[in-house]
């Protein structure tokens, strides 16, 4: 859970894990080995990239202490609001925090586009679109790698290989997505969404859904 803006500063925020992000929880740069070293902001505990924590702010929980912020914290304790921070986001830019936290179902797959190599990723079915899967990096990004509108793909959930024996595929004239879950459990729960949701469905117990 964030802490809300007049708590900042006075609690100690839940660091969020180097390894729960893959890019920037701020300006969504992709952190890579070299250029990018994670940094946390001792505000909000979000995870950002070296100019996104260019910012100091006193902060009472370490006894008013100069600490390193992020800019969203430096402008909230500061108290000067950027309004233009508050642009619309794209539709890549809805936090996967916030939707895993409301969605139909959510875990890791590992997902393969064309002839590309499989890689993991976490998706998630959003309640209040329960017709797109978004894929993110991690469960912590803040941006999406991609969303597949599921309406009118097919579903073909015959195993592709001896390797990923809980795989399946979704097709739409050209395009083809390959996903394999963990386990044949997994892989119905998924299923079980998809095939309503590419008839333009959505599933009625959705609190069942939820895979942690």
């Amino acid at each position: 859970p964030h802490l809300q803006n007049a708590e900042l500063g006075k609690r100690a925020p839940r660091w969020i894990r180097d390894n729960e992000v893959t890019m920037c929880m701020k300006c969504k740069e992709p952190f890579n080995a070299l250029t990018r070293r994670r940094h946390h902001c001792r505000a909000c505990g979000h995870v950002v990239c070296w100019k996104c924590s260019d910012y100091k702010a006193h902060l009472e929980y370490d006894g008013n202490k100069l600490n390193k912020v992020c800019k969203d914290c430096y402008h909230v304790i500061i108290g000067c609001t950027d309004s233009e921070e508050k642009k619309k986001k794209g539709i890549l830019e809805i936090e996967s925090a916030e939707v895993s936290g409301n969605s139909v179902i959510c875990s890791f797959l590992q997902y393969m586009e064309k002839s590309k190599p499989w890689q993991k990723a976490w998706c998630v079915i959003p309640k209040q679109e329960a017709l797109v899967l978004y894929m993110y990096g991690a469960p912590q990004d803040v941006k999406a790698l991609a969303t597949i509108p599921l309406l009118g793909y097919a579903v073909d959930d015959t195993p592709r290989s001896a390797d990923l024996p809980h795989s399946f595929k979704l097709t739409q004239s050209k395009s083809v997505h390959s996903f394999a879950a963990d386990n044949e459990e997994l892989k119905q729960k998924w299923l079980k969404v998809i095939h309503l949701a590419v008839k333009g469905e959505t599933p009625e117990c959705q609190n069942e859904l939820q895979v942690n």
